[in-house]
């Protein structure tokens, strides 16, 4: 008798296993990105769309906290007719239901680190709304040749895009520029980690036609859009200045004050080494004016240029 139990309940954790398994794991699994993707093109040529919208997915999913957050953001708005919830809802970025509420046995797109999709094919989606001005240069950017996916930044299940955040924009952009990340928080740095700028101040993460992906045409450009006292023209320019900023900064920050790649005066010696005391090895801080104070600051102060008709060593 006592077997006969012990049977039925060794039949029913294995039952119970063989329903958990079956719940955790979906038909495509064992499908390779590629087959995936073709399963997805023809589920979208049949173009089997729920006639109930959210509603058919929500009868799965609605215990989904991280679902159920689209609602807070704006592409879950059901008053914007921009928003994806205003027209065929949760199909509008993961493709056409077909038949994967029957049993789901059919795949839908998924985005972000769980996703066999490509990079290129979950971007894709993305793109079928956001193709503005604002992302004419994405297909050549770095963020898209090093094949980085819209959902590996942004997170449209949420209140606040961590993107889109002033105050949260930084750590995402962080999390992969992590040399950045250090420069940032060196003693003499822009207010990066005080979220007091961002990233995007100047860097247009969609790309630019600029270097480094920059919002101005130019690194000096995007520098004197704050800078705006070192632009000149000034009657004494000092080459290094208008040739580009970066050429004495680091604007990610640096140990270093003023931001600059190396002091004074083996800053200014990569340059003016051949010219007579410039070239000055500084033996001890403090012993003259090379090595004390600012060291060719102290008398060439106005490094960045002069407009005094005697300024052209940059002394007043």
């Amino acid at each position: 008798m006592i077997c006969r139990i012990f049977n039925k309940v060794l039949i029913g954790i294995a039952a119970l296993a063989c329903i958990s398994l079956s719940v955790n794991a979906t038909p495509w699994d064992k499908l390779t990105g590629d087959q995936l993707e073709q399963q997805l093109t023809e589920k979208f040529t049949q173009g089997q769309y729920s006639p109930k919208g959210a509603d058919s997915c929500l009868m799965c999913h609605r215990k989904n906290e991280a679902v159920m957050a689209i609602f807070d953001g704006a592409h879950g708005a059901m008053n914007n007719k921009q928003s994806p919830m205003a027209g065929l809802q949760c199909e509008a970025c993961h493709g056409p239901l077909g038949k994967h509420n029957k049993g789901g046995k059919e795949p839908m797109i998924a985005f972000g680190d769980d996703s066999k999709l490509s990079a290129s094919a979950q971007n894709s989606v993305c793109q079928g709304c956001h193709n503005d001005p604002k992302q004419m240069a994405w297909h050549t950017s770095t963020h898209n040749l090093e094949e980085i996916a819209c959902a590996d930044c942004h997170n449209v299940h949420s209140a606040k895009d961590p993107a889109l955040d002033q105050l949260m924009v930084n750590d995402t952009c962080t999390s992969c520029h992590l040399k950045e990340k250090a420069d940032m928080n060196k003693r003499s740095s822009h207010p990066l980690k005080w979220d007091q700028m961002t990233c995007v101040d100047c860097h247009s993460p969609h790309g630019s036609m600029n270097e480094s992906a920059l919002n101005k045409p130019t690194i000096n450009d995007t520098c004197y859009s704050c800078h705006a006292e070192k632009r000149g023209p000034l009657l004494w320019e000092h080459a290094p200045v208008t040739e580009n900023c970066v050429t004495c900064h680091n604007p990610h920050g640096s140990v270093n004050e003023d931001m600059l790649n190396s002091r004074a005066p083996q800053l200014c010696q990569q340059c003016h080494a051949p010219d007579g005391h410039a070239s000055r090895v500084v033996q001890e801080p403090g012993v003259d004016a090379f090595g004390g104070g600012k060291s060719c600051l102290n008398c060439h102060n106005k490094i960045h240029g002069s407009n005094h008709p005697s300024g052209s060593l940059f002394q007043r």
